[in-house]
């Protein structure tokens, strides 16, 4: 079934007045797409999967609003009030209109998430898919957090847990999103695993992703800020989140990591490695192994105070 999108631009300072008069036409509903605060709400949210390169190259001085008309109503009556309302608030815009299938809203992003294998032995499976494998399968739903193994740093993380789990060891994930990295560990071996995130939509999602891999009752999911509601000690600590909240977490590592332990940071851009390093080796940290990944940066620590 065809909807119409008709796309308003306006300079970021006519935003609101331009979403008012979207809101006040619209029958179907509108959709925002506003980059101005992007790195503010990655720092806040801690996840490195909102700052993909497309959306760092968007332009943080304009504001799209997007009003979506359903099949039975009239595309050049509508356009016609726009215009005209936009004129009268005086607010300068451009307006695209295109079409847009139902469908695509709901179940589009579906055509491009499929089944990839990662290291030796892991492969992501999305639940609707078959894939026939003898690897450790992680069936995973993208849903609204971030971490599905598509992006580098999670892939780089993803292998570096291929490499490293034992059987028995206990983790903690901090800045959890989709439990990704947690729910990896555990089908790889690990006994036990601590999913810490600030969001409370990406702790519900964790926690669903922890049912359908059958590991639920091994991950215990926290809303907390980093590693505050972190408890003892654990042989594996994942941090794939943005570059300033690794450098404020890192003091705190040392004194979770176990004896041998490892800690993997990633989500840092290759233009802040040596910062980051330079960060890590003042909080105690020894950087054992730097993989990059098409501009995307992991950290592989051990504790610096280890002989």
């Amino acid at each position: 079934m065809q909807w119409t999108d008709i796309c308003i631009t306006v300079p970021k300072t006519f935003a609101e007045t331009a979403e008012a008069i979207a809101t006040s036409i619209s029958g179907g509903g509108i959709y925002i797409e506003d980059y101005s605060d992007l790195e503010s709400q990655v720092y806040e949210i801690a996840h490195v999967d909102l700052i993909e390169q497309d959306l760092l190259d968007k332009d943080r001085d304009k504001v799209l609003v997007h009003l979506y008309l359903a099949p039975d109503e009239n595309p050049a009556q509508v356009i016609e009030l726009l215009r005209d309302r936009l004129a009268a608030s005086d607010t300068p815009y451009q307006l695209e209109v295109s079409g847009v299938e139902q469908e695509d809203w709901e179940t589009g992003w579906k055509a491009y998430y499929h089944a990839m294998t990662l290291g030796k032995r892991l492969a992501i499976v999305p639940s609707w898919e078959e894939f026939d494998t003898d690897r450790v399968v992680i069936r995973l739903d993208p849903g609204m957090a971030f971490g599905t193994g598509t992006h580098e740093t999670t892939a780089l993380c993803l292998e570096t847990l291929d490499e490293l789990i034992v059987p028995g060891d206990r983790v903690l994930d901090i800045g959890t999103g989709s439990g990704i990295l947690a729910i990896a560990a555990l089908k790889l071996g690990a006994s036990s695993a601590q999913g810490i995130d600030i969001d409370p939509m990406c702790v519900r999602t964790a926690t669903e992703n922890a049912q359908l891999n059958g590991v639920d009752d091994k991950l215990e999911v926290l809303i907390g800020d980093l590693s505050d509601k972190a408890t003892g000690t654990y042989q594996m600590i994942t941090a794939n989140i943005v570059a300033n909240a690794i450098l404020s977490l890192a003091p705190h590592v040392p004194a979770l990591m176990a004896p041998g332990g490892w800690f993997v940071a990633s989500g840092i851009i290759d233009t802040r490695r040596d910062e980051v390093i330079a960060g890590l080796e003042q909080a105690g940290l020894k950087v054992v192994e730097v993989k990059e990944k098409r501009g995307w940066v992991a950290l592989v620590c051990k504790n610096g105070g280890e002989a």
